[in-house]
């Protein structure tokens, strides 16, 4: 079953064309990366999803619902959390406080909240840093924090956006693990933004290619390693 339609969406600042009419799918229980050079349009259409910009034009749609037609503080509650490139946590903040934040659209009561957040710590692994402030710890574990509070709202389509970045080798290959366990333990749908190639490779069903806002390629992972046009725009064409 299809849960996220985006259906030639086009983005315009000015003259430049961000997004040159995109269209793609995501069903559910999938993992799909969107991949590109910097500039591609990637974060872009994240923001359309999640509602920080207006497309010039298209449709994007969750489960059949018209995402365009709400504002941006309606998106958590429709079904939709997200990531960001730069982390955007509390650092005075508790972590388990922080994962509370992330609940706050769902409602109820702040103890039930932090009886969530106390759980979601547990099942990702960071149940013993609950009460430690956000400030100084290290920063593969806050990214897990902040997916941790991005899990706290309880999405359907759980938005990332290059969660590798400025990760090691192995906090890399941990969070491939962890970004696989979260979508068969939480039964949702993956929409991955991220440079790490061989992460991308290892847990995509799916891969969308964007360059200079237009979809070059989509496939499984096996058919984007090897399509021309794809080596092309990471690598150029020979001088």
């Amino acid at each position: 079953m299809t849960l996220l339609t985006v259906e030639d969406v086009r983005v315009e600042f000015g003259g430049i064309v961000a997004l040159a009419d995109l269209s793609f799918t995501i069903d559910e229980g999938q993992i799909c990366a969107l991949i590109g050079p910097n500039g591609a349009g990637k974060t872009t259409l994240f923001n359309c999803v999640s509602r920080l910009y207006q497309p010039s034009s298209g449709r994007i749609e969750l489960d059949g619902r018209d995402l365009l037609a709400l504002p941006a503080h309606r998106i958590a509650r429709a079904g939709i959390a997200r990531t960001f490139q730069n982390l955007a946590l509390f650092p005075a903040l508790t972590v388990a406080q922080n994962v509370m934040v992330g609940a706050h659209s769902r409602g109820g009561s702040s103890h039930a909240r932090r009886a969530e957040a106390l759980s979601l710590l547990e099942r990702l692994g960071l149940a013993d840093l609950a009460h430690r402030p956000a400030i100084g710890l290290p920063y593969g574990t806050l990214k897990r924090v902040e997916i941790a509070r991005a899990l706290a709202a309880g999405p359907r389509l759980l938005l990332l956006d290059e969660p590798a970045a400025g990760l090691t080798h192995s906090e890399v290959d941990e969070l491939g693990d962890l970004v696989r366990s979260i979508r068969d333990e939480f039964e949702l749908s993956v929409l991955l933004v991220e440079h790490h190639m061989a992460m991308v490779m290892a847990i995509s069903d799916k891969v969308v290619v964007l360059d200079f806002g237009s979809k070059i390629a989509e496939g499984e992972p096996a058919e984007i390693r090897d399509n021309p046009r794809v080596i092309e725009a990471y690598l150029g064409t020979p001088a």
